[in-house]
């Protein structure tokens, strides 16, 4: 049987760290190959590890033909569900995941939405483009297409996470250097220190990693103080300028700022459904 491994497949998916690996290989050396390998056409999907595994030590192994696969987006949302289908994924990996197929969503209903506005004898022909996909000639029904992640709290969902960890671990993949995302992947720091950590320059983020995690926490300590004392100084200005007497208590203030943040939502919202709108009419 000729398989063969696609590296941009196999690195879609984060690697199992060396434990992990080291027990995979145990489970196989004592039980045998026990899930069969997800081939498309000859590129094998899902087993990569197993796959290694079993030709390291000449074991058998079993394979199945997922015929629905049409495109390699197909076989990369696949991929992406099956992991997030998955405890034992970290849930920095699972919302990276979600993210991953939130772009892979929009810009699938994007391009639907052009091809629609196009006229047929519009659409282009590039004689020069090679076929770099296996045939799908096979009459499998297509897979059907994904529900959109049009807002954090669907993201959210679909990596069973909070909106929260949502926000933060997008703040991670735009702003945090490539040694504080290792730290976070591996576990050293949570999510919430891990993007703390990012709002700092990228030479200090990665001092702080270097360090290891006691500096990283205290980095994102000494963050949390930097943002907490403008507030508490603005809450105390706002204090000094009432007359006697009529100064706001604890309660009123929480009350102010949660008013604050709700007109803040809410104008978010608003801006969201505005851009859903200009893309449906584009």
């Amino acid at each position: 049987m000729n398989i063969v491994v696609n590296e941009e497949l196999k690195a879609y998916i984060d690697p199992l760290t060396p434990e992990e690996h080291e027990a995979l290989e145990r489970s196989i050396l004592t039980e045998g190959c026990r899930d069969a390998l997800v081939l498309w056409g000859d590129v094998l999907v899902d087993g990569h590890n197993r796959y290694g595994i079993c030709q390291k030590h000449g074991l058998p192994f079993q394979t199945v033909q997922n015929t629905r696969f049409k495109t390699i987006e197909d076989v990369h949302l696949w991929m992406i569900d099956q992991h997030l289908g998955r405890r034992s994924i970290s849930d920095f990996l699972r919302g990276v995941l979600a993210l991953r197929k939130k772009d892979i969503v929009d810009e699938r209903r994007a391009r639907a939405l052009a091809e629609t506005a196009r006229p047929d004898d519009d659409a282009p022909f590039d004689a020069d483009t090679p076929a770099a996909e296996p045939s799908t000639d096979n009459g499998a029904a297509a897979l059907p297409p994904p529900a959109p992640l049009s807002s954090r709290e669907a993201i959210a969902r679909a990596a069973r996470l909070s909106s929260n960890q949502v926000v933060m671990i997008e703040k991670i993949q735009k702003q945090a250097a490539p040694e504080l995302v290792a730290a976070v992947k591996s576990g050293v720091i949570s999510i919430n220190t891990a993007a703390a950590v990012a709002s700092l320059p990228a030479e200090e983020q990665v001092s702080a990693a270097n360090a290891g995690k006691d500096e990283l926490k205290q980095a994102a300590k000494r963050v949390r103080e930097a943002r907490r004392r403008p507030r508490e100084e603005s809450a105390e200005s706002d204090a000094a300028d009432q007359p006697a007497g009529q100064q706001p208590d604890a309660v009123q203030m929480l009350e102010r700022r949660v008013a604050e943040l709700t007109a803040e939502n809410e104008s978010l919202r608003r801006q969201v459904a505005e851009l859903q709108a200009q893309l449906a009419t584009a």
